[in-house]
């Protein structure tokens, strides 16, 4: 008894050094794992589009490459639109939270109506411009040389993923049937191709799914929003798309950043707040309504998990690893659905409603059932 114990408490001490080794690797190796994962996740996007052009007699290296080639055309476009003025808010940075200070500073004068506080804030505002002007012939090319530096690691790691991911598209089945072969068992070969391909299906699904709602979404801010007046409202159109890979914190960011860039160039008060508005409505409405229907309860994740996921991902990786936090938490719950030692895990991680179902029934089958009776069953299927 005393040696199972011994044993259970360092395969306990072993499953934590292992976490933390894994955690310290993910921390250290962001540059090589990123481009890696993202490749493997464009993979799985495109993957039953490939699969489905194999049926019709296309190859899969030629499918892959023509996807691949269309996706680089569309990043490549996206990047062409609005480099230029990217470009020129990031020179004109400084000046930019000058004139925002300054706005703000208008508002809240109109909104206390005190006089000497806005003349004071006013003399305030007018200081921190000379200031702000004078350090932009300082900072300015610090401030392009990390700009430059954040593009180009930016175009290194799209590069090696979306190569990595012809190389994984045109490979067709190759690795499902080296993942059958490493099986000596029937039970083995089938449990494991059946994991692969529910990993596949569900993901891409998942994918496939968010990439053409957030493609929607951007079409439709960009276009609300150039309703409204805003200025460059296509490459708000883009952010949006972006952005909203990034749950919760993904709406809210954008909300503040079209709220700050609607104050500095639009002229009075209620026109600044129409844009933030058509912003907060449409990502309302996709995160409530379209999404939910879209995506079903198959894949429905607790919003904890999710935002839990998001942070841990955010902390080690940055803002790349904050909007590929989702799709890697979707990876490890199917693959929990999928393994029985996993499943209290998956439960654990699904949505919130099937949780309280099975709660009730534990509660009213307790008091009628007597002492010998089994308990009922806990795990769930996605």
């Amino acid at each position: 008894m005393e040696t199972e114990e011994h044993l259970l408490s360092i395969r306990r001490s072993l499953v934590t050094l292992m976490l933390i080794s894994l955690f310290v690797v993910c921390y250290f190796a962001r540059d090589l794992l990123l481009p890696v994962l993202l490749g493997f996740l464009i993979a799985l996007t495109l993957s039953p589009v490939t699969r489905g052009l194999s049926r019709l007699g296309i190859p899969y290296g030629v499918s892959a490459v023509v996807l691949i080639a269309l996706l680089t055309l569309a990043i490549a476009i996206a990047v062409l639109f609005s480099s230029a003025t990217v470009a020129s808010w990031m020179s004109d940075s400084q000046g930019l939270q000058a004139e925002l200070s300054r706005e703000l500073s208008n508002v809240m004068n109109q909104i206390d109506q005190v006089r000497e506080a806005s003349e004071a804030v006013a003399d305030m505002a007018d200081g921190d411009v000379e200031d702000e002007v004078q350090e932009v012939v300082v900072q300015q090319p610090k401030l392009v040389d990390s700009a430059m530096s954040v593009a180009a690691s930016i175009g290194t790691t799209l590069l090696v993923a979306l190569v990595l991911a012809v190389f994984l598209l045109a490979s067709g089945d190759f690795f499902y049937v080296k993942l059958v072969q490493s099986f000596s068992t029937m039970g083995g070969k089938k449990r494991a191709l059946t994991i692969v391909y529910d990993i596949e299906r569900r993901v891409s699904h998942y994918l496939l799914t968010i990439t053409l709602i957030n493609a929607g979404l951007g079409i439709s801010v960009g276009a609300m929003l150039w309703l409204t007046g805003l200025p460059n409202a296509y490459i708000w159109g883009i952010a949006a798309f972006l952005l909203n890979f990034l749950p919760y914190l993904g709406g809210v960011t954008g909300v503040a950043l079209v709220a700050a860039y609607s104050i500095i160039r639009l002229d009075t008060l209620p026109e600044a707040l129409l844009p933030p508005l058509a912003y907060l409505t449409l990502t309302f409405l996709e995160g409530q309504f379209i999404t939910p229907m879209a995506l079903g309860r198959r894949l429905s994740i607790n919003t904890v998990a999710v935002f839990l996921t998001v942070v841990l991902w955010g902390w080690l990786w940055g803002v790349p690893g904050a909007l590929v936090a989702v799709p890697f938490l979707v990876v490890f719950k199917v693959a929990c659905d999928n393994i029985p030692q996993l499943e209290v895990v998956g439960n654990l991680l699904g949505q919130q409603d099937r949780s309280v179902q099975m709660r009730e029934r534990m509660e009213d089958a307790a008091p009628d059932e007597p002492a010998d009776t089994k308990p009922p069953e806990t795990s769930a299927t996605f």
